[in-house]
């Protein structure tokens, strides 16, 4: 195979990953574009893989939580173990796989099931249960889909055209309900939340010391839109506090956040700091929180802490110019271990909305490289060893979200071709009987019998967008995705202010739905970084040329 048409190596390695769906197109062409046929085409794979996983679960799984997708069974939360966090902190007796899956709908243009699945949701729905849950999960989920959908249905008609008779804010009702239950999580003087809550009691007492920065920091954006969208400032105020309490117990001298603190003894239990799992979705919070309701001290606190990641975690490679992000102390910077978890690829999103579009680009390219290599993106890597520590991948959707959205930030071709590759991995080797399975193991490609709810409320919903580039969403800057991919509109007197202060997200468009005007269009006939910097990413993950 050659490379002399486009003087760029690493479209060879698009080619072998798409080898199955690729048919006389030359490095060239995929360099300059991506056929309008060919995304058409995928736009409608990518959604009949949604409607795969869709139907077997309101088929074999509703009203259950989860979909078993080998078994063709539904879970819920296991009652005879309330101590099994792994599931118990997602599953809660309240139709996870549905209400998860609301907007996808929509965004498919399914206005149809759409309103069915509102119906099936206002008449099914309850959370007065005995389940304790994670209120992270529980929020980004559960409350975060609510939220959107009745959005959908009361403001944003002009975008989905839906109407649902004799609609009377049921769904707004319901997140209200999740959310006054969630509230004794912050019934305590530390303003960090518990973890967990029982629906129907309150507070729990099952794994209720520690608390993620993540899980406490990831609640604003929900929670301070439901407080003003039912006129209680209740839900906006404990978030805050939350906020503000994990900036203060920040480490004052690097301006790192530690990953698990202790509430009982009021002090970090965990005083890792990085930028995946455990801490990831903060960061992503505090600069949406900005972009959202315009707070001046959120883009600080963001800014503040972006500059420490750049300036303690950054590690370029020996010799090279790749880098990772390295897991660090809070306290000295110093490395704390080997590996770059799945999730730390939402950085790279969180990168292109701060408008740092270039260390985004050639951070992406570390994921793909990975992708590349094991055809999903394993739980851990060593970084230093250069193979997969933890081998799990549950269909996670982080690094299609990485990929759409700098699609979008560049409309380059490559990202949709890397988009493509990803489409075809998860129907090799993820596709079963009824519906899409955890890889047990990326090396070995077992699966596991479960699909989490976030494969089709974000995996899929991302492809989808990236491929049907004319969407109406992909052309507004009034709304932005929350960390599980659900829609919250921005409010438009902070837009508005920052179209003024042309303050320090320096993107086009707020939403990180945009076209960047400062990504030349030349740019796009060549891969976004040269072939020097991708053969220095194929040395650093050990991958085969």
């Amino acid at each position: 195979v050659s490379t002399q048409s486009t003087g760029n190596s690493v479209y060879v390695y698009i080619f072998y990953a798409i080898l199955t769906t690729t048919c006389c197109h030359s490095f060239y062409d995929m360099a300059m574009n991506y056929p309008s046929h060919r995304a058409a085409r995928l736009q409608q794979k990518v959604r009949k893989m949604f409607y795969f996983g869709y139907d077997n679960y309101m088929e074999h799984a509703f009203p259950l939580d989860e979909l078993n997708p080998h078994a063709c069974t539904g879970r819920g939360p296991d009652t005879e173990d309330p101590t099994n966090i792994n599931i118990n902190d997602v599953l809660g007796n309240f139709s996870l796989g549905l209400v998860d899956s609301l907007d996808t709908l929509a965004i498919m243009g399914d206005k149809e099931e759409f309103v069915t699945a509102i119906k099936n949701v206002i008449d099914t729905v309850s959370f007065d249960h005995e389940c304790t849950v994670q209120v992270f999960e529980s929020t980004i989920r559960i409350l975060g889909s609510l939220l959107t959908a009745h959005l959908i249905i009361t403001e944003w008609t002009d975008i989905f055209g839906i109407r649902v008779d004799h609609y009377d804010n049921e769904l707004l009702s319901l997140a209200h309900d999740l959310g006054s239950r969630l509230l004794p999580a912050f019934d305590n003087s530390l303003g960090v939340p518990y973890p967990r809550v029982n629906l129907r009691r309150g507070k729990s007492e099952i794994y209720n010391r520690d608390m993620c920065t993540a899980g406490a920091g990831t609640l604003i954006l929900e929670f301070k839109m439901l407080g003003r969208l039912v006129g209680d400032p209740t839900f906006e105020s404990v978030a805050e506090r939350a906020m503000d309490r994990l900036w203060e117990m920040r480490n004052r001298t690097t301006d790192l956040i530690g990953n698990v603190y202790d509430l009982e003894r009021g002090e970090w239990s965990d005083p890792m700091s990085g930028i995946g799992a455990g801490i990831d979705s903060y960061f992503e919070y505090l600069l949406k929180s900005y972009v959202m309701f315009g707070n001046e001290n959120d883009l600080h606190r963001f800014n503040t802490y972006y500059s420490a990641i750049e300036r303690h975690m950054k590690r370029p490679r020996e010799g090279g110019d790749p880098f990772y992000y390295a897991n660090v102390h809070m306290d000295t910077g110093e490395v704390q271990n080997h590996w770059i978890d799945s999730l730390s690829a939402a950085f790279v999103g969180v990168q292109v909305l701060h408008g740092d579009l270039e260390t985004a680009i050639h951070h992406h390219a570390l994921f793909y490289g990975l992708w590349l290599k094991y055809d999903a993106l394993p739980e851990r890597f060593n970084w230093e060893r250069r193979m997969c520590e933890y081998s799990l991948y549950p269909l996670r959707p982080e690094f299609a979200e990485a990929t759409y959205l700098l699609y979008q930030a560049t409309k380059h071709p490559f990202y949709q071709y890397v988009g493509e590759t990803i489409y075809t991995s998860l129907e090799r080797f993820n596709r079963a009987k009824c519906g899409y399975a955890t890889l047990n193991s990326v090396l070995s490609k077992k699966q596991e019998d479960r699909m989490e709810s976030f494969f089709l409320s974000e995996t899929c919903k991302y492809l989808y967008l990236l491929f049907d580039t004319d969407h109406p969403l992909n052309r507004r800057e009034d709304f932005i995705f929350t960390t599980e991919g659900h829609l919250l509109r921005v409010d438009r007197f902070a837009r508005e202010r920052m179209n003024v202060l042309n303050k320090d997200v320096r993107t086009a468009n707020i939403s990180h739905l945009f076209t960047c005007e400062t990504f030349p269009r030349t740019r796009q006939q060549t891969a976004p970084f040269s072939d020097e910097f991708w053969s220095q990413v194929a040395t650093m993950i050990n991958l085969s040329v």
